[in-house]
């Protein structure tokens, strides 16, 4: 009968073998942030184009340029419904591309956008998403300085799909990122998880549940701004594909360590859990789009909760769990009913093309 110890050193095992691409085709798991997504980037993209830039796969490149130090990253959406409860796919993805930048401690400045339209669709559902970006472009004080436009044939595309790239400046001081997490840090969340996953799942009409729930995305750049100021942040990441325990599982194996999370502690709002329940998701692979991690030094959590909540898109920020240092590279979910498990990546996601 195999212990503990022995299953987590069977999985330590396969991680040393490193990534490797079995399929022969591109699957829906590929895209959706989990085992299948790694590998894909490790074994494809991170093979062929390997750099110190890329090399962190982070929310957003660190490019020195001169005497400055810039930030870019760049995303495509191609979420379905393109309008839903709290946004649509113009001001997810203006507000994606902040986000990005913002958790590796830039101040977002220019966007650019892609626009691939179906041939059919309607210039009036274009407007409204036009409008939607300008408005949450104005919000996060960004600005949208180039793009493109390409039209692909009736039935070769979903309407529209977007790819945006940003740039930000960095400030003076350390960089941040996941592998400088030590034992003894926080792990913090900057509000309840899940919202955006969930409701893009209701909108689609697909499910006989209703829930009185909107997308939480919004630009959290000021947000951000705000924690970089508390001593001892070594690291954001923005919770979308994949969910919290995504990024967990990434602060893990990048710092060498164990992350332990208090289940009782992570805030969930009732609506999200009970569709989660029905639905037999977990929320902490549940996509957000307004929601971030954030790995502190325990000294200064308390800080940090304080000043996260003292802004309203922080107000129910939390420390929901800590850094370990055995068993490195895994996450573990100390549970409500009293036990503990090993929360992994999963390799592909029940919620596709929330995005």
């Amino acid at each position: 009968m195999r212990t503990e110890r022995d299953v987590l050193e069977r999985i330590e095992r396969a991680r040393r073998r490193g990534p490797k691409l079995r399929e022969n085709r591109i699957t829906a798991a590929h895209g959706a942030g989990g085992k299948a997504t790694q590998t894909l980037i490790e074994a494809v993209f991170l093979d062929a184009f390997r750099n110190e830039s890329l090399e962190p796969l982070g929310d957003a490149a660190l490019l020195p340029l001169g005497t400055e130090r810039l930030a870019m990253t760049t995303d495509s959406f191609v979420v379905s419904p393109l309008f839903f409860p709290g946004g649509d796919i113009g001001d997810l993805a203006v507000n994606g591309t902040v986000n990005d930048l913002a958790v590796a401690g830039a101040s977002p400045a220019y966007l650019s956008c892609g626009f691939i339209l179906e041939e059919g669709f309607e210039v009036s559902d274009l407007r409204r998403i036009v409008e939607s970006m300008t408005r949450a472009a104005k919000r996060a004080g960004v600005t949208l300085v180039t793009g493109d436009t390409k039209v692909v044939g009736k039935g070769s595309g979903d309407g529209c799909y977007l790819n945006t790239t940003g740039i930000g400046t960095l400030p003076d001081g350390p960089e941040l990122g996941v592998h400088k997490a030590r034992p003894g840090d926080a792990v913090l969340v900057s509000g309840p998880i899940g919202e955006h996953g969930v409701t893009i799942m209701l909108a689609r009409g697909e499910l006989d549940i209703e829930a009185e729930l909107e997308s939480d995305t919004a630009a959290l750049n000021g947000l951000c701004a705000r924690l970089r100021a508390v001593p001892g942040l070594r690291a954001m990441r923005d919770a979308t594909r994949g969910g919290v325990a995504t990024v967990l599982n990434e602060v893990a194996r990048a710092a060498d360590v164990s992350v332990v999370v208090e289940e009782n502690q992570v805030p969930v709002r009732d609506e999200v859990r009970g569709a989660c329940e029905l639905l037999g998701i977990d929320p902490l692979y549940v996509a957000c789009e307004g929601r971030f991690v954030a790995i502190v030094d325990g000294a200064h959590a308390e800080q940090a909760v304080e000043t996260l909540r003292a802004d309203p898109l922080g107000e129910q920020a939390a420390v929901i769990g800590t850094v370990g240092e055995d068993p490195p590279g895994t996450v573990l979910l100390n549970t409500t009913f009293g036990g503990t498990r090993i929360a992994d990546l999963l390799v592909g996601d029940p919620l596709p093309r929330i995005c």
